[in-house]
């Protein structure tokens, strides 16, 4: 229990104290003139932790808790409550993220990790027919059970032609790094190849493509990172900006447009940041 309070305490001071200066000095640009946040309201006390967001097609927006009843929650932009749908034949070990699919298909990340040591990791496909299917996986460069380095944890993925692209959240507090992988949309069971890493000083707890699928965001504890899609290639090549969030411990988001992304924190408030990228 203290320690638990020590690590909230930890990342709490973290957020507060948090900058863009040195995503700037990686390449990104500093998007404080160039963004406003402003909250939008409150979730119904039903979501008492939500850990994911996505853009449905009729304008509404997806959520669920991190863990408990395996039960999606469709609310207006507002936070107001419009419904809730228990999805069968899954379990909510450790949802925390959300993403779609033109097809309409909405997976479900159950790959939160935060004692490195699981070996069920999953992302179940949904499809609206009430149809689930389970995608199965393992990180091919995870050999112990706990990882002594704590890289494997997950909360942040989105579906981009075909493939679904993974970023990790780091525990560590000296070099936090986050992976990136991918792997395909459809049901299987799969080892994952690590892509790439990037030396990220906060928790990466979310992400999300562009519409338009020009641009992908992660959020952490305390910002937002922008990183531009070059030849339909999803990787960290690229920054592009930062926005200094603040908004306590963030852990969901979701594009609205390509000028507009909302995301929640734990606490339950829903925001909206408007933005101009470089």
């Amino acid at each position: 229990m203290l320690k638990a309070k020590f690590i909230a305490l930890y990342y709490a001071f973290k957020i507060m104290t948090c900058s863009c200066n040195s995503e700037v000095s990686m390449g990104f640009v500093n998007l404080r003139a160039e963004s406003k946040i402003e909250k939008l309201g409150k979730l119904p006390e039903i979501i008492d932790e939500s850990s994911g967001l996505a853009l449905l097609h009729n304008g509404n927006i997806l959520t669920h808790n991190d863990d408990g009843e395996p039960a999606l929650f469709e609310i207006e932009t507002s936070g107001k409550l419009i419904s809730k749908k228990i999805i069968n034949g899954t379990q909510n070990t450790d949802w925390e993220d959300l993403t779609t699919d033109p097809e309409n298909n909405i997976y479900i990340g159950n790959f939160g990790n935060n004692f490195q040591n699981r070996k069920d990791l999953r992302i179940f496909k949904y499809n609206p027919s009430n149809s689930t299917e389970s995608i199965t996986f393992r990180y091919a460069d995870q050999s112990q059970f706990p990882a002594p380095i704590k890289n494997f944890d997950c909360e942040a993925f989105f579906w981009h032609n075909g493939e679904l692209h993974l970023f990790t959240k780091s525990w560590e507090k000296k070099n936090p790094i986050s992976k990136h992988y991918s792997l395909p949309d459809k049901a299987g069971e799969y080892t994952l190849r690590l892509q790439e890493d990037l030396p990220i000083q906060q928790p990466v707890t979310a992400a999300d493509i562009s519409p338009n699928g020009k641009f992908y965001a992660l959020l952490t504890y305390g910002k937002i990172l922008f990183f531009e899609v070059k030849n339909d290639e999803i990787n960290f090549k690229y920054p592009l900006g930062c926005i200094k969030t603040r908004r306590k411990q963030t852990e969901a988001l979701t594009f609205i447009s390509d000028k507009e992304i909302l995301f929640s924190n734990e606490q339950g408030d829903l925001y909206k940041v408007t933005f101009d990228l470089p």
